[in-house]
């Protein structure tokens, strides 16, 4: 749990939740906030996207987005979303870069209550408290996957995002964006974090739990994402996040 050692009375006044419908296929251009944001779909699932990540957020994690990021929204299933907008000014979360948040039972209980009792008393003012003190942030997960910067890779990248089960192997695509194999190995692994094959199964995986999120089967996903055998892509999907596809039904 964080520490808040002492709330600012202004914060806990200017602290809006708001929740809300979310339609399949809405969509939000690239815009920032000047005020910091925490993003949860309760039951919907959304990609946020920045000029260099893509996060894909489930239910059980939210997404804090720094005052004056870039990002882009696309909603992949429909479902009840919740924004919790605080002023930058004098919040004691000080986190500058695009972080997951966990949301436990309580967190989730505290966004819903602020949402559904916008008049200011003290009770408003605990649970504002109590929510920040409660924020941490969680490692990387399967949800983010890394977007490289130099261009030939960026290509790459985009295009497989776009077509997930777009068979081209490294040679294939290093003649396609007249580099070499070695200078693209070099780059994936510098950029993202990853070789190139690890960064297409997570790219794989993330473009999965969409499939399933909109009720796909596991066979029809894993033919969808680029492999031919549903127990191949069961293995590579529980290698990525440690669960079964079928769990993300």
């Amino acid at each position: 749990m964080r520490h808040v050692a002492k709330l600012d009375p202004e914060l806990a006044k200017s602290v809006i939740a708001v929740g809300g419908d979310m339609h399949r296929g809405g969509t939000m251009g690239l815009h920032e906030h000047a005020e910091h944001l925490i993003s949860w779909s309760a039951t919907a699932m959304v990609s946020l996207r920045t000029a260099t990540r893509d996060w894909l957020i489930p239910p059980t994690h939210g997404l804090w987005m720094p005052a004056g990021c870039p990002h882009a929204v696309e909603v992949f299933r429909p479902g009840r979303g919740y924004a919790v907008v605080l002023n930058a000014k004098n919040c004691p979360i000080t986190w500058t870069e695009p972080t997951g948040v966990l949301i436990t039972p309580l967190v989730r209980e505290l966004i819903v209550h602020l949402d559904q009792h916008p008049e200011q008393d003290d009770t408003r003012a605990t649970a504002v408290s109590l929510l920040l003190s409660l924020l941490e942030p969680v490692p990387d997960t399967t949800f983010h996957v890394p977007l490289p910067e130099d261009p030939r890779t960026r290509e790459i990248a985009e295009a497989l995002i776009a077509d997930p089960a777009d068979h081209r192997d490294l040679a294939m695509w290093a003649v396609h964006t007249h580099s070499s194999v070695r200078t693209i190995t070099r780059l994936f692994a510098q950029e993202t974090g990853m070789t190139f094959a690890q960064w297409r199964t997570h790219a794989r995986v993330r473009a999965a739990l969409i499939h399933l999120a909109q009720g796909a089967s596991v066979g029809a996903t894993a033919r969808a994402v680029g492999y031919h055998k549903p127990g191949a892509f069961a293995e590579a999907f529980r290698r990525v996040t440690g669960q079964h596809p079928s769990v993300y039904l």
